[in-house]
């Protein structure tokens, strides 16, 4: 292939999917430093491209919204073609992604083999699935003849008003620059993939009495769940940051602590992209689907041996045996004893 002059990435699925993209553009952009790389994602997500040195436009598609339906779609295969790339790679696998960038008239289209619309690409990409997401994007990188053997962490890159706001967090709290943080993160999407709520506030209880610090974090809609958390604790050394603060300056407060405890979720992936270590507790789920922490240190929580596990892709809203041991049988002590030797 030539060089390309404007390659566009398309991915709208999660946001942890979004930010195990940027190891592909991270590559893409130190050998072709003059090519226009842009994203495509969706609103919601575009806040955590913002500033990344190797992204040149962030484009945003609606699906589930304004944008949502055949004149969405329509809407969006225009835009697109207006702006004439030279090649698309497309690591989301929905008929709907390959059908965009096939209706937008770009020569080259590259997509997983997994891809439910692999049919519309010209150029496939194999989707190893014991491979890490990270290490599975990059395969992309064969179509341009570019042999990637290093390990490529995402990067992220809160702003000087992002580090401000989290300095007037710190400073509100009364927590001092030299104190050890350790984050937690309890929520999740998905039900069982979250750990109980108790056994986070005996975690917190832990950490607190070993003379650190505890923030709790997450979106807006895990502010009630880190509330009954802290609640749980009673101590003036756990403080809730959920809901309060965007998701770039959620990552840069991530990036001032010790560790971060969290489900099988996107916080685990912001950690990873800003190199704080982070001890991963998964239940439903497993590891070797590709979505674990990533960094050296890191570790992962696990209740082996179970022979429902895993019971789905995803997660679900309630365990399918009605037992939920895979997460029942993790103890705060086990947790704890992972953190401290972080």
């Amino acid at each position: 292939m030539n060089q390309p002059n404007k390659i566009l990435v398309f991915q709208t699925a999660f946001l942890g999917d979004i930010i195990l993209t940027l190891p592909l553009v991270q590559v893409l952009h130190r050998k072709y430093p003059n090519a226009h790389i842009d994203f495509l994602t969706t609103p919601r997500a575009s806040e955590i491209l913002r500033n990344h040195p190797a992204i040149h436009t962030v484009l945003e598609y609606d699906k589930r919204g304004d944008q949502r339906g055949v004149r969405g779609l329509l809407s969006i295969s225009r835009l697109l073609r207006s702006l004439r790339y030279d090649v698309a790679l497309v690591p989301h696998r929905s008929l709907r992604s390959a059908v965009v960038v096939a209706m937008s008239g770009i020569p080259i289209r590259a997509g997983f083999s997994a891809s439910a619309g692999r049919f519309l690409f010209t150029d496939i990409a194999v989707y190893e699935k014991n491979f890490h997401e990270i290490n599975r994007n990059l395969a992309f990188l064969k179509i341009f003849n570019i042999e990637s053997t290093e390990k490529e962490f995402p990067s992220l890159y809160p702003s000087k008003d992002d580090a401000g706001v989290i300095d007037q967090f710190l400073t509100q709290n009364k927590i001092l620059q030299n104190e050890k943080i350790v984050a937690l993160a309890p929520g999740s999407v998905w039900n069982t993939k979250r750990w109980l709520p108790e056994r986070f506030s005996d975690l917190a209880r832990k950490i607190s009495e070993a003379g650190m610090r505890v923030v709790l974090v997450g979106g807006k809609e895990d502010e009630h769940l880190c509330r009954e958390i802290e609640k749980g604790v009673m101590s003036g050394n756990v403080f809730v940051a959920a809901g309060r603060l965007s998701v770039l300056q959620s990552s840069e407060l991530l990036r001032r602590c010790k560790a971060l405890v969290t489900n099988d979720s996107a916080p685990l992936h912001l950690a990873v992209a800003m190199r704080t270590p982070v001890v991963a507790i998964f239940g439903a789920t497993v590891p070797s689907f590709g979505f674990g922490p990533y960094g050296d240190h890191d570790v992962v929580v696990e209740t082996k041996g179970l022979l429902c596990r895993p019971c789905s892709i995803h997660g679900g809203a309630t365990c399918p045996i009605g037992t939920f041991e895979c997460m029942v049988k993790i103890s705060a002590d086990t947790v704890f004893e992972r953190v401290m030797q972080l």
